[in-house]
């Protein structure tokens, strides 16, 4: 999505203190990633950081304002459930096509299970909210989201998991409200954070750029799966969205005047911050949660902030490598790319039976309701694979296809090669956990995904994995 963001007029005992200090720049424990003050895994990329990386000499371009960080109205506020808040169905404005659920590609009304009277959407024209629900492990993010009357509207719809990745997979492209299809919390610094003030924040950091800082090609990166939309036509610059820009380890932080303003620069050293979006005419901005106490203009325009802004700006660097990972418990892996190329989206229809099944974009999978006799549906949509460019499948590579059922449930894939004319692949039917290995040869591929109930008087599901095997 496309923001503008203004940064021009719009007694405690000295150990007991450095304790607290201390604490609050201690990275998290084991037992509270995937929650409301820290959510994702601990190996989630906003959670992690890289070794000894490497960069490239591309540099971030001066644009219209001066760079910006901020909770301003192009942020998000981040709205606790819980199990006792009651369902609100939101609906599309009125007269638009709807409101977009984007892993679905359809429009309809959604019903959020639980909706926080808090919730209070970003002021932008972004209308950001990300409402997060333990009690369903799912954070929903809103994209325009507005309140009339007693009825809620937005222009689109999005959710992750609590304690997953934070970054879509090829499968379910699209999990948030920024243009690279992340919620608008990830990566933001939340408002507890700020009121600990530790020495930096552990994690990285979410950031937008204006057009001539963004690459037209390629538009986005991994772990991103999409950009802004006319990315290609507007962009002119370097960094791609999705890219991980850091400063270097040799930035002398100490010259920075302000205190949050270093708190920031230490961040950037160790973690770095994505580039999730784009703006209109600020080199750089890093997002905070709405209603957080932080403010580098705090009487007016500062000018030694927005100088020393422009400092980092100078040396911020996108990041081409680097020679390992540590999660957010300390712990070396290794990211994964390798990640779940087939979804179930797309318009199914009956092949036999009197059940027709549903997909799910909660469930990732078809949904069967319980039925004592068989049903199966057949999706000729060609929207399994949605096309991400550091995804495709790759003529002549080994993928594995898996089977994820309940209740009976068996999945079916078969893969048609437009330019031949004949079958590329046939599964057959798969029960939960079955895999089938196969050779990708489809140069045109043209895909039949079939889900057939269980039949045994219980609901059913039907999902796939689909990764290399190379």
């Amino acid at each position: 999505m496309m923001m503008q963001v203004r940064t021009r007029p719009p007694r405690l005992l000295p150990m007991l203190a450095m304790l607290g200090a201390l604490y609050a720049a201690m990275p998290a424990q084991a037992d509270d990633w995937g929650t409301y003050r820290k959510p994702f895994a601990a190996d989630s990329l906003w959670n992690s950081r890289p070794v000894n990386p490497s960069f490239a000499p591309d540099v971030i371009p001066t644009s219209t304002y001066f760079p910006a960080i901020n909770a301003g109205a192009y942020s998000t506020g981040v709205f606790l459930a819980s199990p006792q808040d009651p369902p609100v169905t939101v609906t599309g404005a009125a007269g638009s096509k709807g409101l977009l659920i984007t892993d679905e590609e359809g429009y309809h009304d959604i019903t959020i299970p639980h909706w926080p009277a808090s919730v209070k959407p970003a002021s932008g024209s972004d209308g950001h909210a990300d409402i997060v629900d333990p009690t369903t492990n799912i954070i929903h993010s809103f994209w325009q989201l507005k309140q009339v009357g007693t009825q809620w509207t937005a222009a689109q719809y999005s959710w992750t998991k609590l304690d997953g990745r934070g970054w879509p997979d090829p499968a379910h492209y699209y999990q948030g409200a920024r243009a690279t299809g992340v919620p608008a919390s990830g990566g933001l610094i939340r408002t507890h954070e700020v009121e600990q003030k530790p020495a930096y924040y552990p994690h990285a950091l979410a950031m937008s750029l204006t057009f001539n800082g963004l690459s037209a090609n390629p538009t986005y990166v991994f772990p991103a799966t999409s950009a802004d939309t006319n990315a290609a036509k507007l962009n002119s610059g370097a960094f791609p969205e999705g890219a991980l820009v850091m400063l270097p380890p040799d930035f002398d932080t100490s010259k920075l005047t302000d205190p949050e303003l270093r708190r920031v620069a230490e961040t950037l050293k160790r973690y770095g911050a994505y580039i999730v979006d784009a703006n209109t005419g600020t080199p750089f901005a890093i997002y905070v949660e709405i209603g957080a106490s932080y403010n580098l203009h705090p009487n007016g325009w500062n000018n030694t902030a927005a100088s020393e802004l422009q400092v980092i700006r100078a040396a911020l660097r996108r990041v081409t490598g680097a020679s390992g990972w540590v999660d957010g418990n300390g712990n070396s892996f290794t990211p994964n790319q390798n990640l779940n190329m087939l979804s179930m989206r797309g318009n199914w229809t009956q092949q036999s039976g009197s059940t027709l099944g549903k997909y799910s974009s909660w469930d990732q999978a078809v949904v069967f309701p319980a039925s004592s006799s068989v049903s199966e549906v057949v999706n000729y949509a060609n929207r399994g694979i949605a096309g991400i460019n550091w995804a495709k499948p790759v003529t002549g590579r080994n993928y594995k296809l898996t089977a994820r059922t309940t209740g009976g449930g068996k999945l079916r894939l078969l893969v048609q090669d437009q330019a031949t004319g004949k079958a590329a692949f046939d599964s057959g039917y798969l029960d939960n956990g079955q895999s089938k290995t196969f050779t990708w040869t489809a140069t045109k591929p043209a895909l039949a995904v079939y889900a057939r109930s269980g039949g045994s008087g219980q609901p059913s599901t039907v999902g796939a994995e689909l990764i290399s095997a190379d």
